[in-house]
């Protein structure tokens, strides 16, 4: 498009496409025509569309009042250009005005709404002239009724917190296994910093390592810290079962910590079990894929332990995924928590006498968390919750985890025993982990 930048008409097509319900933009913006962007465009592609889904809620505030009839409905090309013109204005520093108020007019344009381009640019030029920036801006940016849980679940200041950390883009981990990894990528440019907790992850300060070789090569994965951290808490075993592991990061570091062990990872869907299969590819014979719906698994007390990263409303990602925060509903949270109690019952069924059932999530929902648990320990006689505490001390013990990182781990288990990481208080995403124990087969009564 002449006049208008590849990165702004990249992020136009994409919004228009979410908005019409059409795609994900984890999965949009690695499509062909981002990807084959340059770099800086690339990322200011990325900055675009996920900034503006963030701030959503807030801008559709700010537009509103400055429109001749604020009720009206607009055509939802208008809407994104919109969006986008006054994202950039309120939240892009390095953006000029000039530039923001003209492609999204000109975006109007050539959407076809060539009489609403006086429109956009009227009401942009307006919020360039009068907008103020407040730090309780992030307020605003969530549905009413996930702040309102959110204060009444974790006080007002933890709230706070969590609506300012998924506003910002979260920092990118990676996990290395080498030690000859790190000083090889500072020759290409990339530098990192220390993770939260494991000794293993790193955080990207600088540099983009989506094209470093170690990366290509599975020498270094790019995978969250929680995430990797939550692999890292299941006890070792002889046999495991990941009842829901595609993407498979957490069942490649199931088997780098137990090389001798068999590990069956369950996918439910055909094309993400490709997907799992591809990954785990060079662990051979060690990882067996199999297709099944993990709450019918037909085997029981088979494995030693079983590891349950059941499906969830993800609230706990809303700063990598903030889409979720347009789609999600309360009433979609029953909905998830009676798959999560048939997934954590079809494990504790699969998982031997003495065994144990690692449950987790990335959400911040107690329908989905505490009280998924709580309502299988009140069905299951012969289940008990495993103290976090050993587990953390022993991962600490091994040099798994920094000093510092199991102290502050020991500091998120909740009075229940489970343990809780937060967004803002981790440069994670949110988790959710609770450990079970089935008890083991009680001894035979001597006559």
């Amino acid at each position: 498009m002449a006049g208008i930048s590849p990165a702004r008409a990249q992020a136009f097509r994409i919004l228009l496409q979410m908005e019409g319900g059409r795609g994900h933009s984890d999965t949009l913006l690695r499509g062909r025509e981002v990807s084959a962007l340059p770099p800086l465009d690339r990322n200011l592609a990325t900055a675009l569309v996920l900034g503006t889904l963030r701030w959503q809620i807030e801008l559709d505030q700010r537009i509103r009042p400055l429109l001749k009839h604020p009720n009206a409905k607009l055509d939802a090309e208008v809407r994104i250009a919109l969006r986008l013109g006054v994202f950039q204005l309120m939240h892009m520093e390095r953006i000029p005005a000039r530039a923001a108020i003209d492609e999204s007019v000109e975006l109007t344009k050539r959407a076809g709404h060539k009489f609403a381009s006086g429109l956009v640019n009227a009401v942009l030029r307006k919020v360039a002239q009068s907008h103020v920036n407040s730090e309780n801006d992030c307020l605003n940016a969530y549905p009413a009724w996930m702040l309102e849980r959110w204060t009444d679940f974790y006080g007002r200041k933890e709230a706070f917190s969590i609506c300012r950390s998924g506003q910002e883009q979260p920092s990118i981990s990676v996990r290395l296994t080498g030690d000859t990894i790190k000083p090889e990528l500072a020759t290409e440019g990339i530098e990192l910093g220390p993770g939260e907790f494991l000794q293993v992850a790193w955080r990207v300060i600088a540099g983009d390592v989506t094209k470093a070789a170690a990366l290509r090569e599975g020498r270094l994965r790019i995978q969250d810290e929680g995430s990797q951290l939550i692999a890292e808490l299941i006890p070792r075993g002889n046999s495991i079962l990941d009842s829901c592991a595609a993407p498979g990061g957490k069942t490649l570091i199931l088997a780098e910590r137990n090389p001798e062990m068999i590990i069956v990872a369950c996918e439910a869907s055909p094309q993400r079990l490709a997907q799992l299969q591809k990954r785990l590819q060079p662990l051979g014979e060690r990882a067996q894929c199999r297709l099944a719906d993990a709450t019918n698994f037909g085997e029981e007390n088979a494995f030693d332990v079983v590891l349950a990263d059941v499906p969830c409303s993800g609230t706990g990602t809303l700063g990598r995924n903030p889409e979720i925060r347009h789609r999600l509903q309360p009433g979609d949270l029953p909905r998830h928590a009676e798959r999560q109690k048939a997934l954590l019952q079809s494990a504790l069924r699969v998982v031997r006498p003495g065994g144990y059932v690692l449950y987790s999530t990335c959400s911040l929902e107690p329908e989905e968390n505490e009280q998924v648990v709580d309502a299988i320990l009140s069905e299951s006689k012969n289940t008990q919750i495993a103290p976090f505490q050993q587990r953390i001390e022993k991962l600490s013990a091994e040099r798994i985890l920094t000093t510092a990182g199991a102290d502050r781990l020991l500091e998120s288990i909740t009075s229940q025993g489970f343990l809780r990481l937060l967004p803002g208080a981790f440069q994670t995403d949110g988790f959710f982990a609770a450990l079970l124990r089935k008890k083991p087969s009680s001894p035979p009564t001597l006559p």
